[in-house]
């Protein structure tokens, strides 16, 4: 029978059509007007749908999205907080006055193709949406999606709907590459093999780097390279993985450094029973103790440091895979074999819950390595008959095959919800059927970095479907975070997005063909299915909300059950919940993928420059879905305002304060409520969660183990925690203060007899006036004519009040501790990083955050009264100092450390406080809230300009200009 292509043109619109200039190979077009659509041949004996018929859901026929929003002109001026010098500018942009000034900067700056100033450069919202749907359309129609021109226009105009309303995003890549000349590459996530050849691992290094000079990231297991126990065929001794995970590394720093459009991230993977397992798992936590030492010893190890790209295994997400009778030997507390890799037998043996704890107490230590099920992971892999599931991408959201990708897709959570506080799981339904239609048709025209991953990804056509916004929905309808009704309704929203995702995928296969390797792995695809459908029948509703949406996906399950019986599935896999970092900000999220809120205060940008500090706005949409009156709310949300939570807020019941839990502050979530939420999502979700379980720096490896081990016991596919200050980057303590070389040693005063040196009567002294977070105050501070501080006093709160006599009492305690010859620096390190109310922006150009008023006083008076040596250890500097670094640090040429000091101090000494710029204003929520992040605030700093970044799932976004570390 021969293969017969028959072709129509179809019209889109009366007035728009597919630009004719959209590069989708073998489309063409009549003078403009129209697309030729090409049916894609059937398969001899099989009737296959003409395509799909589309139904509107935002739009109306004849109108187009464009025509029912008012557009407005906006200037994008981003600036680096450390310096204000202008990174970014770009005037007269156009976006609909709905759009905040966050993500209008973010999609400008990022986003907008052409080199900025020339006459190609996108200067409007609408030339960006155009550029990617119009592709998107003009592919579906090449390869034979709609059933007619009118349901490709409906694809087009519902799609330009939702993105232009921020109802969903398409990830980043997509909007770096599709429509431009660049390669069409729509993935962020990609998974590479090695295997233990010298070719193969030269290989893995060039591969790497193809994917990291893109900006995107990789992961892969190493398990397969033979262990330094094991012999080469020459009779020497192999090196082993860890050995070869110092020239990747490498490589990934270098091109990381070279400021490609994103940072470069990378996972590596190791089997539990690999021989080398244990080098492996203190690999990084030997390197956090090497920085302490450095650091201890003058060498400057903060994140961004010129002395910290010594250190090894930095650029690296390492995690451990482990086997279900691995966890069982834990269990048990019995023996487990290591074996080789050529031949498989035991070349070793090591007490399980030993090893075990060794991998929580490194995780205790450093955040690396994290962990991986391999069990729950095969167990739920729809294609086995292809090859098992090895790695997963840097973030743990991707797991597949090797040498393959996903690209992602994010709905805003919040745009479903009605004005009764119940969500519209009929609009969801629609709205994830044309993402993943959208979704499907990238991989009929992308773009891979390597003919491995191209091939496998066309044969699988993986896709990763996900959300945004959890947390915010959660708060805004009245839903405790770490609660069963909030674990439940969370549960049916995910089940009912994988349940269409699948459906959806099974109707494509009846249009355009299941994909490649499904016959092969049939049977393995129906049973995944099938257990997802049976999770989704064990959801205990607690709440009409999530009982109306689970009964619509237990709907959706068996309908893509049938269908897919008599089609098949277009997609290996459907969904994944990943960071959604600069995308979130694009869609003005709250929260990002499956994260609580941060915090219930934040930074909104203003037009024309500034910013001011708001409650977020889900805070007074929960209090009304709690039934709180108009007057009720507001005196809860300027509470908070001022205080940062809602401990003692007026008129909150007790048995509310769980809605408003965040991920830091006053009231955070406790570790294993992560856990339970990821575990309650975890069954309907084909891939898996980017997520870290954040601990207190107070938190034991005992508990550390115990989340790793629930993490096995509830299902989960991956874990990884962060434990509060467990990384080098933060002020020293006074413990560490070693005295100078060459000093002689100074005599001890015995203790049982202290002698008190007190202050002339007349003396030199300084007042300074305050503000922190909101709170005035003044800070009297009176020195010996030629020693030093001896005294203080502050002034916060009203006179007799019981704020402003404790704030005496402890100006009296500093005072005499002073004079009785406890250094200054010992306060200073006692006192700074303190936190608790008030907290947040100050005045002070030098400390422009402090997490509480004796964070402030002690900085400040560390700034007036410490020389530059000690402030050095103790990690305070000016702001002038901060800058004399920075341009050290990216200037030419070597520096002379100790001519950049003493040029720093001369500096600090003769310049005029009047004279340094104006750095007190906050750039993103996360400087605003380092009170309640505590050393998170050990996140990166962002390459692009400065700004510290915040955490989304497991790895950082900049909340300052969109830049990520990882994939979204």
């Amino acid at each position: 029978m021969s293969r017969r292509t028959r072709q129509r043109t179809t019209k889109l619109g009366p007035d728009r059509t597919v630009s004719p200039d959209v590069a989708v190979p073998g489309l063409a077009s009549e003078e403009g007007e129209g697309l030729v659509m090409t049916e894609t041949p059937v398969a001899p004996g099989k009737q296959r749908a003409k395509g799909l018929r589309l139904e509107r859901v935002y739009t109306k026929d004849g109108v187009h999205p464009y025509d029912e929003v008012t557009w407005e002109k906006r200037d994008v001026v981003m600036t680096n907080w450390r310096d204000g010098s202008v990174n970014f500018e770009q005037r007269g942009v156009e976006f609909p006055d709905f759009w905040s000034v966050n993500a209008v900067n973010i999609v400008t700056s990022k986003y907008f193709r052409g080199a900025v100033g020339s006459e190609v450069r996108e200067s409007s919202l609408r030339q960006l949406i155009d550029r990617v749907v119009k592709t998107y359309v003009a592919a579906g129609v090449k390869f034979g999606y709609f059933a007619s021109g009118k349901d490709a226009e409906v694809f087009e105009h519902e799609l330009t709907y939702m993105l232009m309303h921020q109802v969903f995003s398409f990830n980043s890549p997509v909007w770096f590459n599709v429509g431009t000349a660049s390669p069409q590459q729509v993935s962020a996530c990609f998974i590479l093999a090695v295997d233990d050849t010298m070719e193969s691992i030269l290989n893995w290094y060039k591969e790497e780097g193809l994917i990291f000079k893109g900006g995107s990231g990789a992961g892969l297991n190493l398990s397969r390279i033979r262990s330094s126990k094991e012999l080469l065929s020459s009779g020497g001794t192999a090196s082993g993985p860890v050995s070869f995970m110092r020239g990747a590394d490498a490589s990934a720093g270098t091109i990381k450094s070279g400021g490609a459009t994103r940072r470069a991230a990378k996972m590596v993977v190791l089997d539990v029973d690999h021989p080398d397992v244990e080098e492996f798992i203190e690999t990084k936590a030997r390197e956090e103790e090497k920085i302490r030492v450095l650091r201890d010893g003058g060498f400057d190890m903060d994140l961004g440091g010129k002395d910290i790209t010594s250190v090894q295994y930095q650029n690296a997400n390492n995690s451990i895979r482990v086997s279900d009778d691995f966890m069982h030997a834990v269990e048990n507390n019995s023996p487990f074999a290591l074996r080789a890799r050529t031949s498989g037998e035991v070349i070793d043996q090591v007490n399980a819950k030993d090893l075990f704890r060794k991998l929580a107490k490194a995780a205790w230590e450093c955040a690396d390595p994290g962990i991986q099920y391999d069990g729950t992971i095969n167990d739920w892999h729809t294609c086995p008959e292809s090859g098992r599931i090895n790695a997963s991408n840097p973030c743990s959201e991707y797991m597949h095959l090797d040498n393959s990708s996903c690209n992602l897709a994010s709905l805003n959570l919040m745009k479903f919800l009605r004005a009764d506080g119940t969500f519209d799981a009929g609009k969801f339904v629609k709205a994830v059927e044309f993402v993943i239609t959208a979704m499907d048709i990238s991989i009929s025209f992308a773009d891979f970095p390597t003919e491995p991953i191209a091939d496998t990804t066309r044969k699988f056509r993986q896709l990763g479907i996900g959300y945004a916004n959890l947390g915010a929905l959660l708060m805004a309808t009245g839903h405790a975070y770490d609660s069963e009704g909030g674990r439940s309704l969370a549960a049916a929203i995910t089940s009912l997005m994988n349940g269409v995702a699948y459906r959806r995928s099974a109707e494509l296969a009846g249009v355009v063909g299941p994909y490649e390797g499904y016959a092969r792995n049939a049977e393995a695809h129906t049973r995944v299915i099938r257990k997802h459908s049976a999770a989704n029948d064990l959801i205990r509703t607690l709440a009409k909300d999530d009982a109306a949406i689970q009964r619509v996906a237990s709907e959706e399950w068996r309908s893509g059950l049938d269908i897919g019986a008599r089609n098949g599935w277009r997609n290996a896999q459907a969904s994944v919940l990943a960071p959604t970092g600069t995308i979130g900000l694009m869609m003005d999220c709250d929260t990002t993928g499956v994260e609580p809120d941060l915090a219930l205060v934040k930074f909104k940008k203003l037009v024309g420059g500034g910013s001011m500090q708001i409650v977020n706005q889900t805070v007074p949409r929960a209090l009304k879905s709690l039934g709180y009156q108009d007057e009720q709310i507001e005196a809860i949300v300027e509470y908070i305002s001022e205080h940062g939570h809602v401990v003692d807020a007026p008129g909150l019941r007790h048995e509310h304060y769980g809605v408003f839990d965040c991920a830091m502050g006053e009231r955070s979530i406790a570790p294993m409520g992560h856990v339970r939420m990821m575990a309650a999502i975890q069954p309907f979700i084909s891939g898996a969660i980017s997520k870290t379980v954040n601990m207190p720096e107070s938190a034991t490896v005992e508990e550390v183990e115990e989340i790793y081990f629930q993490g096995w016991k509830l299902g989960l596919k991956a874990l990884a925690i962060y434990r509060d200050n467990c990384k080098v980057g933060q002020p020293l303590s006074a413990g560490k203060s070693a005295r100078k070389s060459g000093e002689p040693e100074k005599e001890t005063v015995v203790e049982y007899r202290p002698i008190r040196k007190r202050l002339p009567k007349k003396r030199p002294s300084q007042t300074v006036s305050f503000t922190v977070g909101g709170a005035e105050g003044y800070l009297h501070a009176g020195s010996y004519p030629d020693d030093g501080l001896g005294e203080i006093f502050v002034k916060l709160g009203k006179q007799g009040s019981t704020l402003s006599g404790v704030m005496d009492a402890f100006s009296m305690s500093i005072s005499v501790g002073l004079q009785y010859g406890i250094p200054l620096e010992f306060y200073v390190s006692k006192f700074q990083n303190l936190r608790f109310e008030p907290a947040g922006m100050t005045d002070d150009p030098d400390v422009r955050i402090a997490t509480s008023v004796l964070d402030y006083l002690f900085r400040r008076l560390a700034l007036d009264y410490l020389p530059f040596e000690k402030r050095a250890q103790l990690g305070i500097f000016t702001a002038d100092e901060r800058s004399a670094q920075v341009n050290n640090d990216y200037g030419a040429g070597d520096v002379d450390i100790e001519g950049l000091r003493s040029t720093v101090d001369a500096t600090a000494q003769t310049a005029s406080p009047k004279a340094l710029p104006d750095k007190s204003t906050a750039h993103s929520s996360t400087e605003l809230l380092e009170l309640h992040l505590g050393t998170v605030a050990d996140a990166p700093l962002c390459m692009t300009c400065g700004t510290k970044m915040r955490p989304a799932g497991s790895c950082y976004v900049c909340e300052g200009c969109g830049s990520t570390s990882g994939c979204s």
